[in-house]
């Protein structure tokens, strides 16, 4: 069923057979999995004032704090926390309630002028989660992890996809082009696997690298890890020599759609809580970006290649913090645009060079077209008329001029399964399925020839009426 065409096309195709298996893990670590943990507070790059602020915010909120809590909440060893609450304490701001036997067993809470200064600390930023690492710590561990030290193979590329129907000459394109580092456009007509075939790409992002809960730059807290965005490695490190406040993540695949603003693009400050997020370029670092429906988004592709010129040129982006001040971090994505418009309609010379590689997916080959049919019913679990397919292809595509599209397929026989469950019909796939589920589909569907000659009544009372 699979068919691994070596033959390049001038119009290829990407159809989504039965999920690949995931790909080998041949990544090779050659730097740390995480950065070392902090023994002092000036190993952590924060000042005691900031940290001490962190401690009188979580304790305000949460009431009487233990050591356990503290480490928890802000992900910092002890010896750190030790000296944070030997300062707070000198301060007259807390007061410890019950110290027992061990290190971890000891209990505080606020006195009143240090519920004073949680109140102020509170007012400038909510934020009360693990510490955050400084922007230099960031930036060391994007270049020992970056992105652009990837290296694909053939073979990977093909275990990757395999279970696809595809051309190896547009699978041999994308990985070129993610071996180059350069920016990847996917063009085609709507439903022909362009957004299927950019996220499949992502499963080429092997390896994990450490992901901060947050960051802390020009005085404000960015917060850049995102359970929405991050997945977490299998197995987290464990130890004390491990520096908690960072998350060992699956290199991360960050997706934008046609709700992307130029707004999205920058950092976004939350009022009510008091700090910053991080926007999903600066959140896929180390990773893969994918904007998808490049053209339909509510502003121009012009002007979102315009706010990209600098990090697409130098691999760097610029931000803007509400003070004003501004700061440089790593644009260390893979980016890949997918799009329905034709790439000469995107601007000029200029712009074309910036978007990289231009991989065009068209319509199918009816012969590939046929292995979708055949493997979305095996998956459905329909079983097709012996004929069914040449219906499809000949009764239907032909004589409407519809393209043999990826999506289609798919689409057409869950309708199909859906109608059949509905009546209770055997899960068949014949002419008059077939037929229903298109006229379902596109709004109409041609005339079908009756399986039985009119009788000669009929056709008496159609003459008369004539």
């Amino acid at each position: 069923m699979n068919e691994d065409r070596t033959e390049s096309r001038r119009d290829v195709q990407i159809a989504h057979l039965p999920d690949p298996a995931p790909a080998r893990e041949s990544y090779t670590k050659r730097f740390p999995r995480m950065p070392r943990a902090p023994r002092t507070v000036a190993d952590t790059g924060l000042s005691e004032m900031f940290l001490a602020g962190l401690v009188l915010k979580s304790t305000l909120m949460h009431g009487r704090s233990e050591y356990g809590d503290l480490i928890e909440r802000h992900c910092l060893p002890i010896s750190v926390l030790d000296d944070v609450l030997a300062f707070l304490v000198r301060e007259h701001l807390v007061e410890i309630t019950h110290r027992g036997t061990t290190d971890l067993d000891v209990s505080f809470r606020l006195t009143d002028a240090g519920r004073v200064l949680a109140i102020e600390e509170k007012a400038r930023s909510n934020y009360g989660g693990p510490a955050p690492v400084t922007l230099d710590a960031y930036l060391e561990v994007i270049a020992a992890h970056s992105v652009r030290k990837l290296r694909i193979s053939r073979d990977e590329v093909t275990a990757a996809f395999d279970g696809m129907v595809f051309d190896i000459a547009l699978l041999d394109a994308a990985a070129a082009s993610l071996n180059s580092g350069r920016p990847l456009l996917i063009h085609g007509p709507a439903g022909s696997g362009k957004t299927y075939f950019a996220e499949r790409l992502g499963s080429l992002m092997r390896g994990e690298v450490p992901v901060p809960y947050a960051i802390y730059a020009a005085g404000e807290i960015i917060q850049i890890h995102d359970p929405l965005v991050h997945v977490d490695a299998k197995a987290q490190p464990e130890g004390q020599s491990v520096d908690r406040r960072w998350r060992l993540c699956e290199r991360p695949i960050v997706m934008s759609g046609g709700e992307l603003t130029l707004d999205e693009l920058e950092l976004r400050r939350d009022d009510g809580a008091g700090f910053y997020q991080a926007p999903p370029h600066v959140k896929a670092n180390m990773g893969m970006y994918i904007v998808d429906d490049l053209g339909r988004q509510r502003v121009e592709p012009r002007d979102l290649l315009n706010r990209w010129l600098r990090p697409l040129d130098c691999g760097i982006d610029l931000l803007t913090l509400g003070t004003g001040n501004r700061f440089i971090v790593p644009f260390d994505v893979w980016p890949v645009f997918s799009s329905n418009i034709a790439p000469s309609q995107f601007g000029d010379d200029a712009f074309l060079r910036r978007l990289g590689s231009k991989l065009y997916v068209g319509p199918m080959e009816i012969e590939d077209y046929h292995a979708v049919f055949d493997a979305m019913c095996e998956t459905l679990g329909l079983v097709p008329a012996g004929d069914a397919f040449d219906y499809l292809a000949h009764k239907l595509h032909l004589s409407t001029g519809k393209a043999f599209l990826a999506c289609f397929p798919g689409d057409l026989l869950r309708l199909v399964a859906a109608s059949a469950h509905y009546r209770g019909d055997p899960p068949e796939v014949t002419h008059e399925a077939l037929h229903e589920a298109w006229t379902a589909y596109f709004g109409s569907a041609p005339e079908r020839e009756s399986p039985h000659p009119p009788s000669a009544d009929r056709i008496g009372r159609t003459l008369a009426s004539g």
